[in-house]
């Protein structure tokens, strides 16, 4: 599954302002909203924390892929969110975390999901990658470098 299918540019944030990891995974939920999704941010946030209650997903070189499943969508979803700053976020390397990969998946999409996040980790494991993401300029710019780097990634 390519990316360009379930991210759209509404559904990135250049600019998180969330200085904990529940305002994080709020800010990126509400930024799905305001894109045009009709969810109930409370519920998602809640599935959200469940999963990172299991163990973070902050997973190094200032990387979150925060993730869970729910009934309120038919379709995988991505959002990204970049941070400036940083956000504590209990990551594996104790860093802070900039770049945010959210996925919502269907309760009934496993073999999907899993497929998906396999995808946005091994993409995040190139350097120059996650650098380009942090020196974008803009919303369009950060959906075309997602895009074109998801073009270029050989697929599992």
């Amino acid at each position: 599954m390519q990316l360009d299918q379930i991210i759209k540019i509404e559904f990135i944030n250049a600019n998180l302002l969330a200085k904990t990891k529940t305002e994080v995974l709020t800010e990126l939920v509400n930024t799905l909203i305001q894109g045009g999704l009709k969810l109930n941010a409370s519920l998602i946030v809640e599935i959200l924390q469940q999963r990172e209650n299991l163990g973070s997903t902050g997973i190094g070189d200032g990387v979150a892929i925060p993730h869970g499943k729910t009934s309120a969508i038919d379709d995988l979803i991505v959002a990204f969110g970049r941070s400036v700053e940083g956000i504590d976020y209990d990551s594996s390397d104790g860093k802070p975390v900039h770049l945010f990969f959210l996925l919502l998946a269907p309760e009934n999409s496993a073999g999907q999901h899993l497929k998906v996040l396999a995808k946005i980790s091994k993409m995040l494991k190139v350097a120059n990658f996650r650098k380009t993401l942090l020196k974008a300029k803009s919303t369009g710019d950060l959906y075309k470098i997602i895009i074109d780097q998801d073009n270029t990634c050989i697929p599992y």
